[in-house]
């Protein structure tokens, strides 16, 4: 399974998501959203999810901060233990084995990022 993850301010737009997945899945076929669970309900994400027609996970908060990741922002890291939102999130969804296809890009508007991770081949 190949996800990717999300991660956003309160202020992104659909715009914001679209710009931040797009320059991280480039050459991918994505099967599958992630994001953590604080997030649900954000209409800029239901919005985007349901533009792409992918189905989106949920992640706990708990299982970002054990996630390695390849880029680190402050933010991210005081409030979930976890360098990237995105990256932890589409490595958590993609299961165990996981492997970042792509680190975390930045919108434009720097209000949304975005990475690719890749499930463990068993």
């Amino acid at each position: 399974m190949i996800v990717a993850g999300l991660g956003f301010s309160s202020t992104a737009t659909a715009g914001s998501l679209r710009a931040a997945f797009e320059r991280a899945s480039v050459g991918q076929d994505i099967d599958a959203l992630a994001t953590v669970a604080d997030k649900e309900g954000h209409a800029a994400l239901a919005e985007f999810a349901y533009a792409t027609a992918l189905p989106l996970h949920f992640v706990a908060p708990a299982d970002l901060a054990g996630q390695r990741t390849l880029t680190c922002s402050n933010r991210s890291r005081a409030t979930y233990g976890t360098g990237s939102v995105a990256e932890a999130s589409a490595l958590a969804a993609a299961g165990q084995g996981a492997r970042l296809t792509s680190p975390r890009h930045i919108s434009d508007d720097r209000l949304a990022t975005c990475a690719v991770a890749i499930g463990g081949q068993t």
